[in-house]
């Protein structure tokens, strides 16, 4: 169980956990692989100028992302408004948006030929409409240069604005992805200036708003939940009809942001995943490793069509 260890407040945790820190269990500890493919990655985003969030977050998957000729694209700088406690994008003040990003990025996706892409975006809280327009000139120009490629976008709240939401939905994104990131209590020891009900509402929202879309979101363990958290977080998200859904482990980026309090073994992803499936998500990532754009190709509305056409089939 995920409260096999006496979960602590964030707060404490802060002080008390950050002395002792829990070893890296030996299913976290990855190779690095090095290849030609990883170096041709990298030179072709900083060729482009492009910043990922691969890099600026620190992701434990980027080298292997990379390495397979794949990257999660970060707009709008690389400077965010918001100072998450497990988030180690920097925070600063933003630089004015670049007119060129948008082709730089559909630029990206044609050269890796990319049949699924990411893009994501650091908070904008200083833009009127928190970065929506951006999103949108980049979508369309992705698939302007690339028809036919599935655009998965990962949003932040946009403050729940309704208008920022439609403008990015205007562009048609196949899949809408916003992260719960923790269950309601840990919220506001973790996000800054985020709330655990705005995002439930901003995914509910897109959902009805957005035709033909999948709505998806993520959580961190390891935070301190329980397991009665997470399953009413999960329900949470189903309720606000949330399609698809990743369980991931939090690991500690730096000695400043918040310290692991458990590392929740394979076996008890497994589980959730198994839990997740029976509430009702159509697809589940649920694994040490996964983040939420780990192997996101993984399903697509062509893998849903697929799964409705083989249920059909067995009946």
């Amino acid at each position: 169980m995920i409260d096999e260890l006496t979960p602590l407040s964030v707060g404490k945790a802060k002080v008390g956990v950050a002395l002792n820190r829990p070893r890296l269990p030996e299913w976290l500890r990855i190779k690095l692989p090095v290849s030609d493919s990883f170096f041709q990655t990298r030179n072709l985003l900083q060729d482009l100028k492009l910043h990922t969030v691969c890099e600026s977050a620190k992701c434990p998957n980027h080298w292997e992302c990379w390495a397979k000729g794949t990257a999660t694209f970060m707009i709008a700088g690389d400077h965010c408004t918001r100072a998450c406690k497990f988030c180690a994008v920097s925070t600063a003040k933003p630089l004015p948006l670049e007119s060129d990003e948008p082709a730089r990025v559909a630029e990206a996706t044609r050269r890796m030929r990319l049949k699924h892409v990411v893009i994501t975006a650091v908070a904008r809280d200083d833009l009127a409409d928190g970065g929506a327009a951006h999103f949108r000139e980049t979508i369309e120009a992705v698939r302007e240069a690339n028809p036919g490629i599935v655009i998965e976008v990962l949003v932040p709240d946009f403050l729940d604005r309704d208008g920022s939401l439609e403008m990015v939905l205007s562009a048609k994104p196949e899949v809408f992805n916003h992260n719960l990131e923790t269950v309601r209590r840990l919220t506001p020891s973790v996000r800054s200036r985020a709330t655990y009900d705005r995002s439930l509402s901003v995914l509910a929202k897109a959902k009805r708003m957005g035709r033909d879309l999948f709505t998806k979101s993520g959580i961190m363990l390891g935070l301190g939940e329980t397991e009665e958290e997470l399953f009413t977080a999960m329900r949470d998200l189903r309720n606000a009809n949330c399609d698809i859904l990743t369980l991931g482990q939090y690991l500690q980026p730096t000695r400043d942001h918040l310290p692991v309090i458990q590392f929740v073994s394979p076996e008890k992803f497994a589980e959730y995943g198994v839990a997740a499936r029976a509430l009702g998500f159509v697809h589940v990532a649920s694994g040490p490793m996964v983040r939420s754009s780990y192997h996101a190709d993984e399903f697509t509305p062509l893998t849903k069509k697929t799964m409705q056409t083989e249920s059909v089939d067995t009946v």
